[in-house]
């Protein structure tokens, strides 16, 4: 089994299309790890492709979603509309420890205008590393296109930050062809996305961006700031 202590004798995942390349690393991951691996998913348009993909390879695979309990509302209504689409997959919201009333008292109000960075280590990369814990390998939605600090993602990786091996079965995807699946399957989706949100993450800490050039451009406005902390 490839782990991140014997990342040795990598798999080559072939790719016809994008499609088959993501089916193929999916069910590798599958059958490589088992019960033993787990998607993190943001609920956003890759997540979606993402999830309908796993469906294919395994009906009731376990997907966690980090609530940070700050999330749009429409997040959470698209979350509702992938359940009862997928009932077999085992859908998580993680919670953090701390409710946004208990942080506020030992951080002070908005820790995301305060402190961004450890708001995000709060609510969402201690949970993270909680659901982490004991897997040898997780699924991201992360493609090469997104950002400059994602293009050299490999379909699997060595995760220095978790310690394990992450599997990311669509780096080859565009925004375009993500488009396409989804309305080619009429998946359901976060509607933000018409809206001009390319990324959408926590309420507070995301906006409208409009460009393509930078489709994460619409977070942590203000910031030196363009990841949470989940892909190093």
């Amino acid at each position: 089994m490839l782990t991140f202590d014997d990342f040795s004798d990598v798999p080559t995942i072939p790719l016809d299309d994008q499609v088959h390349g993501a089916l193929r690393a999916l069910t590798w991951a599958y059958e490589e790890y088992e019960e033993e691996i787990v998607y993190a998913c943001s609920f956003g348009i890759e997540g979606i492709v993402l999830i309908d993909l796993i469906s294919k390879v395994k009906a009731d695979a376990k997907i966690v979603f980090l609530d940070t309990n700050v999330h749009f509302k429409e997040t959470y209504e698209t979350i509702e509309k992938v359940e009862k689409m997928y009932p077999q997959l085992q859908i998580e919201l993680k919670q953090p420890h701390l409710t946004l009333e208990e942080q506020a008292k030992s951080y002070g109000e908005e820790l995301w205008k305060l402190n961004p960075n450890q708001c995000c280590q709060i609510r969402k990369m201690n949970p993270l590393n909680e659901v982490l814990t004991g897997k040898i390998a997780w699924i991201s939605g992360l493609r090469r296109q997104q950002s400059p600090t994602r293009a050299k993602t490999e379909f699997i990786n060595k995760d220095d930050k978790f310690k394990s091996v992450k599997v990311c079965p669509l780096i080859h995807w565009t925004w375009k062809e993500v488009w396409q699946y989804v309305s080619k399957y009429d998946l359901p989706y976060n509607p933000l996305h018409d809206q001009g949100y390319p990324s959408i993450g926590c309420e507070k800490c995301t906006i409208p961006s409009w460009t393509q050039d930078d489709l994460r451009a619409g977070r942590w406005q203000g910031e030196q700031k363009t990841e949470c902390g989940l892909h190093g």
